[in-house]
């Protein structure tokens, strides 16, 4: 198998919501990664914001395949350093439109510390309450950050709805996010020959607070490591998952499907 197009058809009735994705990032067109996810059974993509340069792309972007198309804005650590007036104002000018489902990708990153710790954490916890001002949900970065994460999480318990993206993390993590109301979505990594780990803590999450995503272009999942990811390889995550909570692939979709439009109220059909 050599291309993006001997991806095998899934076999659901529901559609699949690939809740994460930067198509900003990807090789191939627009246009060419829509018609792999259509004829994929991939109804819908979220399409992420990073930085003040992607953004406005990625905004006009789901503007212009709305509806398959919706997107989150929104500062990623890495890019901490660079949030300032303009960027907010921007944010609160276009959270609003109806493409937009999210503020993200938003959290800590110790790992790369390409913005320092405590702008991270400036950061982080303005555009939690801008999410709180706006009535949306957000999509969450941590990396060996997960007691910080939780830590400034708690001090908006309660308010804050959206989900852990692309979970690596502990049963710690798993736990503290669960009981702190938000969901966790899972990437192409539980497909990988030794994330044996990481497919114990995914048999914990209950159903109705799982999605699926690939983080696409990268995480490729298995069995096409090595490829750049796309949206259209949605399906190989969802089937390990399935597999990994003993559901059959159909359960899996309408379930992932029902979590999706709960949480992003503006997801539509």
């Amino acid at each position: 198998m050599n291309s993006v197009n001997d991806i095998p058809l899934s076999t659901t009735q529901q559609p699949w919501i690939d809740v994460h994705a930067h198509f900003e990032m990807l090789e191939l067109d627009p246009e060419e990664v829509l018609a792999l996810c259509k004829s994929h059974n991939v109804g819908q993509v979220v399409n992420i914001g990073t930085n003040p340069d992607d953004n406005p792309r990625v905004l006009a972007l789901a503007q212009k395949f709305y509806p398959q198309v919706f997107c989150t804005l929104g500062m990623h650590p890495h890019d901490a350093k660079l949030y300032d007036e303009n960027f907010e104002s921007f944010l609160m000018k276009n959270l609003e439109s109806k493409e937009v489902v999210a503020v993200g990708e938003i959290g800590l990153d110790y790992y790369y510390l390409n913005s320092d710790i405590d702008t991270q954490k400036k950061v982080f916890r303005r555009q939690l309450e801008i999410s709180i001002e706006k009535n949306l949900p957000v999509e969450i970065h941590t990396r060996d950050a997960e007691a910080e994460t939780i830590e400034i999480l708690n001090d908006f318990k309660g308010e804050v709805k959206g989900l852990i993206h692309c979970f690596t993390g502990t049963n710690y993590l798993r736990d503290e996010a669960l009981n702190l109301g938000l969901n966790i979505s899972i990437s192409g990594i539980v497909t990988f020959k030794k994330a044996d780990d990481l497919r114990n803590t995914v048999k914990g999450i209950p159903l109705d607070r799982l999605h699926i995503e690939t983080d696409s272009p990268f995480l490729t999942p298995m069995p096409y490591r090595g490829k750049k990811n796309n949206p259209s390889y949605v399906v190989h995550v969802a089937q390990k998952v399935a597999d990994i909570h003993g559901v059959e692939l159909e359960e899996l979709a309408q379930v992932t499907q029902n979590n999706a439009r709960k949480l992003f109220k503006k997801l539509v059909i």
